[in-house]
């Protein structure tokens, strides 16, 4: 059986406690508490989209080395420079093209190599943030949510890249497709998986009942720095 209450270690770290000598697939070392079942990644990222929550608390069970994380986000790096490929220079849309940078290319190498760094510094933006906000995750339990929600939300953003080639395909037989707010769906889609999963890994890491004041205090955010940067963009800033 699985005790659902939420409890606090001295080093801030919350976790389920388990009554794991009576499960048959949990077991214990001195690392820490792995479980036999779905262990596969593929079937670990499918239970995430179940229940982010429970998969992040999984994986903060485990105590997993930072290796296993930055592996975890170097993987979501890899998927993200295929998406945004596939998006931006691939196939993209007419409306898109017109409002993507010429040099997107060059961005897109960059962001390849970058993104993990960035990722860093947002975890420890956000995990400061929790904290004042009364969370009681530790600094690895919150990049343990940042990169492991990376990584489950990147599947989508390659489906929404697909997507915008399809609409790219599409765009002589469907004039409609070529329209603004249609040609840049996809890139907005494709924010919200990324955000939720984040927003859901990092609540469970800080304790946090409810997911959504995270997730929605994130979109905000995220919403805001998007047109920040448009707005950079068309004073010729950035």
């Amino acid at each position: 059986m699985v005790d659902t209450a939420m409890t606090s270690e001295g080093n801030g770290e919350s976790y389920f406690s388990m009554e794991s000598s009576v499960r048959d697939n949990v077991f214990q070392t001195g690392i820490g508490t792995y479980q036999t079942e779905n262990s596969g990644l593929a079937m670990r990222i499918l239970d995430a989209w179940k229940n982010m929550r429970t998969s992040t608390q999984r994986l903060i069970e485990e105590n997993p080395s930072e290796g296993r994380l930055l592996f975890y986000i170097l993987l979501s790096d890899m998927v993200f420079f295929l998406s945004w490929s596939l998006k931006a220079v691939v196939a993209p849309t007419l409306g898109a093209k017109d409002l993507l940078p010429a040099e997107i290319g060059l961005w897109l190498i960059v962001a390849l190599f970058a993104r993990t760094a960035v990722v860093y510094l947002f975890s420890v933006v956000l995990g400061s943030v929790m904290r004042i906000i009364g969370g009681t995750g530790s600094w690895k339990s919150t990049r343990a949510g940042v990169f492991w929600g990376s990584l489950v939300a990147a599947p989508f953003g390659f489906f929404f890249a697909v997507v915008t080639v399809a609409f790219a395909s599409l765009e002589t037989a469907f004039p409609f497709l070529k329209g603004e707010i249609i040609s840049q769906a996809p890139y907005w889609l494709s924010l919200i998986p990324f955000v939720y999963f984040i927003s859901a890994g990092v609540a469970q890491a800080h304790g946090f009942k409810q997911t959504f004041p995270v997730f929605a205090g994130m979109s905000i955010t995220a919403m805001a720095l998007w047109f920040f940067a448009l707005y950079m963009r068309a004073n010729g800033v950035i």
